[in-house]
Order: C-alpha cells, then structure tokens, then sequence
C-alpha cells in the first residue's frame, strides 16, 4: 500500500484538552468542528468523552454524526439553525445552538418544539461577521428570557485578533462586550484558544479550544503556555525513489529548483492530493528518518521532492514527516504561506491511524 498516513496521538489530544482547562478552570467545549480539523470528529470526541464538559461543531450534520457515534455530551452548533424546520432535530437530539440572527430568533418563537433549547447568543463585538448588534442586544437577550422554548441562555462573543496581542483590537472588543452586558446575568464564552493561551482575563465561563487541542500554536511568535502543546497529528510517508544529479539541473514541474551542486534527490509518496501544500517554497523543511532537510522543487499531484544530499543515511524507504513532533505544522505553514487550521482540514485521502 502506499506509504503515506496521518498517525493520531489521542493521548496528545487529551493532553491538550486538559491543558486548556488548567490555564482558567472552567469549562471548555472541544471544538471538534470540520471532522475536528481533520482528525477524525468521531474518534477525537471518543478519546475526550471522559473528560470533555462538551463539544462545538459548525452544524447539525456534523452533531448528528456524533450523536449517531452515541457521543452524548452537549453540542454546541456554532452557526445555529440555518432553516426553520431543524429546530424540532435540534431538541430531539439535545443539541445547543448558537443564535446570531433576527431570522433564527423569528423561527424559535414560531416552532413548536419538544423540549426547550439552550442558547448561545452571539454579539458582534468587531469582527464583524455573524452577532447582534450592541445596540440591539440586550433587548434580543431579553426577549430570549421571557421566551418558555429557551432552557438556557450563555453570552458569547468571538475575537478577531487575540493572535496578535499588541493591536489593542482584543481589548476593544473586551469594552464593547462589558458595555453590551451591563445587567445581564448568564454564563459567558469569549475565548477561542489564542484567547486561552493569552487573554486569562477574558477567560469567562465557556472556554473554546480549537486549534490548539491538535497541538498547533496559533501565534506566530513564541508564547509560553503554546510551547506546552503536543502535535496530535503525524503526517507521514517514505522516499519511494533516489536520483543523483549533478549541479545545474532543474527538479520537477516548472523547473522552479536548479541544483546548486551535485544533489540527491529523494522522491516522497506524498503531494496536493493528500493535502500537502502546493505552494510550499523551497527550503520548507521536513525531517528524514529525524533529521531536518528541505523542500526542493514544486510540490505535484502525489508526489514531492526533498534534498536528501547531507543525509548518506537515507535511502528508498525511509521515512519522511512532513509535520508533527519535532515539526511543528505552524512552522511548515508559514513556507507555504498558510495557516496550521488550513494544513489540516485540507487532508485528503492519506488515511489515519490512530494511538491511544
């Protein structure tokens, strides 16, 4: 079979989870959402049932999945409801939603439903995409209260930029979200997991880590609660082909790389198709049998290529990571101009093992 996998440590996973909830002590939704980052949704919720106060996922087919997988911790919908007529799932199954619309308020107070729901009401504090108004949400949460079809109510907001802590942009939207609340009793949830790491004060009731239970650090800077994140995933393959060549030779599609010198070339079962970055530049480094090398030629369908020159060890069959320990995904993402979120939706057909 072909060599290229993604090996999953659910204990690091774990790990992670309790991390979060070590740097606030409260509680935290695994946001399992987009098959959880492309970890497997379903596996990833079972290796957190135990510890996991509950999960987020972006909709209902992703909760149903769970749900069907007998995940029974409450789920959270982070778009809501997106038709009237999925509100009466929404209470068969138990499922939280998050409300961020007039439309989605409409459709509550005119569905007759089972059981009452627990809702998250989302402000838009400045990242404007999703949330009410603050001048419009106090009275929405109001209304919500004298509503009977309504378990439960939690404010929430979303930062635009906690990964960036000097802007002072997390510290407006802080403002605008204290000034909206001002008398409103409820829980609240502001912090995705750059928020975690490096907003303490903002911390609230719900906490929402999400890249961060993978083990990649959403800064782009070393920050010290970051640094005690395990990789989850190993991006693996083997080097199926060696070639010798001498200096002045182009290597793959566009003749992007011209060796400098005489070069072996390992050729690595592995390209855009497993969901390896096509626009990784040259230079982006991988590990041979552990030891750092480098990108060299245009990334291709199923194929890539590393400089295996300083490395007389390696040879066909060795093993090549493309991210994970020892390789941090954030450190690959920023050859190839990307985010460690987008490297790991973006797996495709290599298939994953899991440990733990």
């Amino acid at each position: 079979m072909r060599p290229a996998h993604a090996l999953i440590d659910l204990n690091a996973l774990r790990q992670n989870y309790l991390l979060a909830k070590s740097l606030s002590g409260q509680r935290a939704l695994a946001v399992i959402k987009a098959n959880a980052y492309g970890h497997g949704a379903v596996q990833c919720a079972e290796a957190l049932a135990d510890i996991a106060d509950g999960f987020a996922v972006a909709c209902i087919e992703e909760a149903l999945e769970l749900r069907a997988a007998g995940v029974s911790k409450p789920i959270l919908l982070l778009e809501g409801w997106f038709e009237a007529d999925e509100l009466p799932l929404l209470a068969e199954h138990n499922l939280w939603a998050v409300l961020h619309h007039a439309e989605q308020l409409n459709q509550l107070e005119q569905t007759e439903l089972a059981a009452p729901l627990h809702i998250w009401l989302k402000l838009d504090t400045g990242m404007h995409r999703v949330g009410f108004s603050p001048t419009e949400y106090a009275d929405t949460w109001r209304r919500l209260e004298r509503n009977n079809k309504v378990a439960s109510l939690t404010k929430m907001t979303h930062f635009a930029r906690a990964d960036e802590p000097d802007t002072g942009r997390t510290e407006e939207q802080l403002a605008v979200f204290a000034q909206a609340n001002e008398g409103l009793n409820g829980p609240a949830s502001l912090c995705n997991s750059p928020g975690i790491l490096a907003w303490p004060s903002a911390h609230g009731d719900w906490l929402r880590p999400g890249i961060m239970l993978y083990g990649a650090t959403p800064f782009s800077f070393v920050q010290p609660q970051a640094e005690q994140l395990q990789p989850v995933m190993q991006l693996e393959s083997k080097i199926i082909a060696v070639r010798e060549l001498p200096a002045g030779e182009p290597v793959g599609y566009g003749s992007r790389f011209i060796t400098q010198r005489p070069t072996r070339v390992g050729v690595v079962a592995m390209g855009y198709a497993d969901g390896y970055p096509r626009h990784a530049k040259d230079g982006t480094p991988v590990l041979v049998d552990g030891q750092r090398s480098q990108l060299i030629g245009r990334v291709s369908m199923d194929m890539l290529t590393v400089d295996l020159t300083d490395l007389p060890g390696s040879s066909l069959g060795s093993t090549i990571r493309l991210w994970g320990a020892g390789l941090n995904a954030s450190e690959v993402a920023a050859w190839a101009d990307s985010i460690p979120y987008q490297l790991f939706c973006n797996l495709n057909r290599v298939p994953r093992r899991y440990l733990g």
